[in-house]
């Protein structure tokens, strides 16, 4: 695909690895030196082939400038009816920095979750850099949350949630903007969550009103998709943690 071709539909559509490499990166200058985004892709690749960990699906979003990469890169191991994932960014604008966070993809719907906001690997772009290096430490770091992931999500299933608590949590997410997502996705949560069209998540309960978010962030172009994902869990955590003591019942064993 030709590099004006596919700057067209940046930031609207999601793109492979092959096609990352049209992506043009800018001129460094003495304190400033951009990273192209296919190689920091391919380093992280390589990370996580020296830890044999492969990678079965990965997407990538890049605005339309070309300047600010998203991707998610799905990993082979699963939980719990989940698989591992990691996100990451990059930008050649000085806007972020490279960082990772890592997530699960829900395998009934396919939706993405990421189990926090993304975490800078790298100060500044400067020349000599190790991305593989920098890298590492940035896995190391992603592989020590795998286990308390699986606590979260074996806890949001377990954890039912009253109807009022849950429309008090869409409401704070959109109406008083708590989340940082289209408030026109309100409605769209609202009914994913109170008639789902997945059986497993018909019990009212925390894991389904994620998935009731994550369903309803599909709808949006890629970059804001990856944006609200990564900041979706922290979000209800605070958002149902007065609620659980008082008003949270845990399903029965």
């Amino acid at each position: 695909m030709e590099q004006s071709q596919l700057l067209a539909h940046c930031g609207t559509s999601k793109i492979t690895r092959e096609e990352l490499k049209v992506i043009p990166t800018p001129a460094g200058s003495a304190t400033h030196q951009p990273l192209p985004h296919h190689e920091i892709v391919g380093a992280l690749v390589e990370t996580l082939s020296f830890r044999q960990i492969s990678v079965v699906r990965e997407e990538y979003a890049v605005s339309g400038d070309g300047m600010k990469m998203f991707g998610v890169l799905d990993l082979e191991t699963t939980f719990d009816g989940c698989r591992f994932s990691l996100g990451i960014r990059n930008s050649n604008d000085k806007s972020m920095r490279l960082a990772l966070t890592v997530g699960y993809r829900v395998f009934v719907c396919d939706n993405l979750a990421f189990a926090g906001d993304f975490t800078p690997v790298l100060a500044k772009h400067t020349k000599n850099v190790s991305l593989v290096d920098i890298l590492a430490v940035g896995v190391d770091r992603m592989q020590r949350n795998f286990e308390p992931m699986k606590k979260q999500v074996e806890t949001w299933k377990g954890t039912r949630l009253p109807d009022e608590a849950a429309k008090l949590v869409i409401y704070r997410a959109f109406v008083e903007g708590q989340l940082d997502a289209p408030k026109h996705l309100a409605r769209r949560v609202h009914d994913q969550y109170f008639d789902p069209q997945v059986p497993e998540f018909a019990p009212r309960t925390l894991w389904s009103l994620s998935n009731a978010f994550t369903s309803a962030f599909k709808d949006l172009d890629p970059i804001p998709q990856f944006k609200a994902t990564a900041r979706l869990a922290s979000f209800l955590e605070v958002a149902t943690a007065s609620n659980r003591p008082a008003q949270a019942v845990p399903l029965a064993s």
